[in-house]
């Protein structure tokens, strides 16, 4: 049987017959949190310990691993319906980003924000450090948008690059905010180790009034606390902190050896470390234990529960965009799925547009106005004479009590781009075949078609056979977007049908031509994407 959940008085009165020290009971039942599935946060465990399998075997940053945790954990928040941003942390190790989640409830200008580092170590997977905290303040978080409880406080998330060369990702977000932004959190809650397995029960003893609230919890579900003094600095809390932002959290031990004392308090074994898998190969799926794991994470929800949720004031909706950017040519379209969720009271119908366009570009929406509950399909679909650049656009659902909005960033241009470099003479002579290594570099993924610009004079009795070869060594015939003459070879433009390739490398141009007759120069080509 859990405790603490929903019933209230009755925990008192349980707690009080097993001798615990309680909180009153005024206290416990204000704070009626939901139960967060334990089949659930062991479910996003499971999705990090494959990502760490299939790169690797970690997930530390500037690793493959990092960023397949992020989109993971991103796809999940944007599904139901928060307003995410990818923050890139510039000053972290492969410039990996930070994931910044805000539920668009409650007063802005308050807010709760919780945090755990996303980076494992790069000696293993780091299930307990630290994917115990990302997935539990994840499932938090998912918990939250279900259950769409009237919002008193603005709630925010963070999911922090490169905390294990010193807490980059989250000095950087905190670095990064305006003064005025910082006095909007009023509290920041670290989750750093919560599964250990040889575990304690530690409360971060930083702020008492903060403490106090997981001290709360715990006393409902008879369990006894400590303050976490190993953690002292050395998480992401400490980034907040240095900024006079208030600060909380928990921890079920790291490297110190558990004592005889807490040994008697919380079971275990004394003599041995709270994880003994901690920075090691071993920091598994097999290395995390269901009970703390469990515990912390309904302590989790309780101080959002008790620190965030508030009164229902009448019908209200939240509006999110799924995914929340994307980049087109000019030309092309972008297809954002708009969610929108009963948060308070009735459903109510909203009326969806959208504002702030770039010049040449038009929105729709299939169907425009939806009961809050439904989705609708937005399509932004740019013209040729759209200027390249970024634009913020923003969606407004117009409800028949409340208006609410949410931001879609719109890049036209291609910013996932390949820039190639040759400026050498190539003589192709008869029977030639010429292998041009080509040195590119890349950002993103390349799109279709690569075309191929070449300057020069050839002489020939048919027309020029090229190829492109990738990195990877697949190769692309290249053809020409017309008819080639064999004199005269001027400047002629090739179309690749290339697929979506992030290759930064050697590249190669082939060309060919078996029945040349004269000695011809190319003079140089260029490859944009």
């Amino acid at each position: 049987m859990k405790w603490g959940k929903r019933i209230g008085a009755a925990v008192v009165g349980m707690a009080a017959v097993l001798g615990v020290v309680t909180a009153p009971a005024q206290a416990v039942t204000a704070a009626a949190a939901p139960d967060i599935s334990l089949a659930n946060v062991k479910a996003h465990l499971s999705a990090l310990q494959t990502i760490a399998n299939q790169n690797g075997g970690n997930r530390a940053s500037g690793r493959p691993g990092y960023p397949a945790s992020v989109s993971y954990v991103a796809q999940k928040l944007r599904d139901a319906g928060y307003n995410v941003t990818l923050q890139s942390c510039t000053s972290c190790a492969g410039s990996n980003q930070n994931i910044i989640a805000e539920w668009p409830q409650g007063d802005a200008n308050q807010v709760i924000m919780l945090g755990a580092h996303l980076d494992s170590v790069s000696a293993g997977p780091g299930i307990n450090d630290n994917g115990s905290g990302s997935a539990s303040i994840l499932e938090v978080a998912l918990t939250l948008a279900r259950e769409n409880p009237a919002m008193a406080k603005r709630v925010r998330f963070g999911w922090w690059a490169d905390e294990e060369s010193g807490l980059r990702g989250s000095k950087f977000y905190v670095n990064s905010l305006p003064q005025t932004e910082r006095t909007k959190i009023k509290t920041y809650l670290n989750f750093d180790m919560i599964g250990s397995d040889n575990w304690g029960y530690f409360v971060y003893d930083d702020v008492a009034s903060v403490k106090a609230v997981f001290d709360e919890y715990f006393r409902t579900i008879g369990i006894q606390t400590e303050g976490d003094t190993e953690g002292d600095g050395r998480s992401d809390h400490a980034s907040f902190k240095s900024a006079g932002i208030p600060v909380g959290g928990l921890a079920t031990g790291a490297g110190y050896t558990k004592s005889a004392a807490q040994q008697q308090k919380w079971g275990g074994t004394a003599g041995r470390p709270f994880d003994s898998c901690y920075h090691r190969a071993c920091d598994t799926l097999s290395n995390i234990p269901d009970t703390p794991l469990e515990k912390n994470s309904d302590a989790i929800a309780y101080a959002v529960w008790k620190l965030a949720v508030g009164t229902s004031t009448g019908p209200d909706f939240s509006l999110g965009l799924s995914p929340s950017s994307g980049t087109v040519q000019a030309g092309q379209s972008a297809t954002v799925t708009v969610n929108t969720a009963t948060t308070s009271g009735a459903a109510q119908a909203v009326s969806l547009s959208a504002s702030g366009l770039p010049a040449g570009a038009t929105a729709t929406f299939n169907p425009a106005s939806v009961q809050s509950g439904g989705s609708s399909t937005l399509t932004i679909a740019t013209s040729a004479s759209t200027p390249n650049g970024t634009t913020t656009i923003t969606v407004t659902g117009d409800g028949t009590s409340v208006d609410r909005t949410a931001q879609y960033t719109l890049t036209v241009g291609d910013v996932s781009v390949r820039t190639f470099t040759n400026g050498t003479d190539f003589a192709l002579n008869d029977y030639a075949t010429v292998n041009s290594p080509i040195t590119s570099s890349a950002t993103g993924a390349a799109t279709s078609p690569v075309k191929v610009s070449i300057t020069g004079t050839h002489t020939c009795s048919e027309d020029l056979r090229i190829s492109l070869k990738a990195p990877d060594g697949s190769t692309y015939s290249v053809k020409p977007t017309g008819s080639l003459p064999c004199t005269d070879l001027g400047t002629r433009t090739y179309s690749v049908p290339v697929t979506n390739e992030a290759a930064s490398g050697t590249w190669t141009l082939v060309l060919y031509d078996a029945y040349a007759q004269d000695t011809g120069t190319l003079d140089s080509w260029t490859i944009t994407v």
